[in-house]
């Protein structure tokens, strides 16, 4: 476990208003980082948030946001892989595999929702949530064979909002359909893929940022983000903001 420096700390959390109350407890949420190649380089999919939000107005991030438990029960087409499933799992707090396969698909929902990219196999797909009706409309079974599960960070205490973000990724070859308009909810009103140095410079939170350089170094040892890989946890632990593995 590595403690990290005040300063390391304003970055994960820059922007979050001060909350004088008693501390929030966080909230289960999950981002997606979509990955594609084009010669030599990685690209990254970000969307730019619009500037009416209230929370990081204009800036570019990936498809994500809070865990509905309600998608644990929704049926799949391939399983978590067991080593990224252990992972969700391990760590502080108790993690069940139903809420971890419900945090792994909030990633999956938020990215059609926010931009229209359905992560999946072709087929018959039925379920009564409305959530899920953009999958059973265009036939494709959601599937999460594909995910890796590549950071977590929980807010540090004593902010306005508080989540507990677990960020997965995969690859463009695992969207089924990408559709041309984007998401229903129009939460992204600018995607773009970018160089992942690209991306690094671009006008994104720090903690995107720090998750960014993560990345990166898994990708220059691991350039296939093989399953069981290293997931970096950033969070408070004894007034100290620290970097751990799991």
């Amino acid at each position: 476990m590595e403690a990290m420096t005040k300063a390391d700390v304003d970055k994960i959390d820059k922007g979050l208003a001060v909350h004088d109350g008693r501390p929030l407890r966080p909230r289960d949420a999950a981002t997606l980082i979509l990955l594609d190649r084009k010669g030599d380089d990685v690209l990254v999919l970000m969307g730019r948030r619009h500037a009416a939000h209230a929370f990081m107005p204009g800036k570019f991030v990936f498809p994500g946001g809070r865990t509905d438990p309600a998608d644990s029960r929704i049926p799949t087409a391939t399983a978590l892989n067991q080593h990224e499933e252990a992972k969700l799992t391990a760590g502080p707090g108790r993690t069940s595999h139903a809420r971890a396969r419900a945090i792994a698909l909030s990633a999956v929902r938020e990215t059609y929702e926010e931009a229209g990219l359905l992560i999946g196999r072709k087929g018959a797909f039925a379920t009564t949530r409305r959530d899920w009706q953009g999958f059973v409309e265009h036939g494709v079974a959601p599937s999460l064979e594909a995910l890796r599960f590549v950071a977590r960070a929980i807010t540090p205490p004593n902010r306005v909002r508080r989540f507990d973000t677990r960020f997965f990724s995969a690859w463009r070859g695992d969207v089924a359909i990408e559709l041309p308009d984007g998401g229903p909810t129009n939460e992204l009103e600018e995607l773009v893929w970018l160089p992942l140095a690209k991306a690094k410079q671009a006008d994104i939170p720090d903690i995107t940022r720090m998750i960014l350089d993560e990345l990166e170094r898994r990708l220059a040892h691991d350039p296939l983000l093989r399953p069981g890989g290293p997931v970096p946890f950033y969070r408070l632990v004894r007034n100290r903001f620290t970097r751990e593995l799991l």
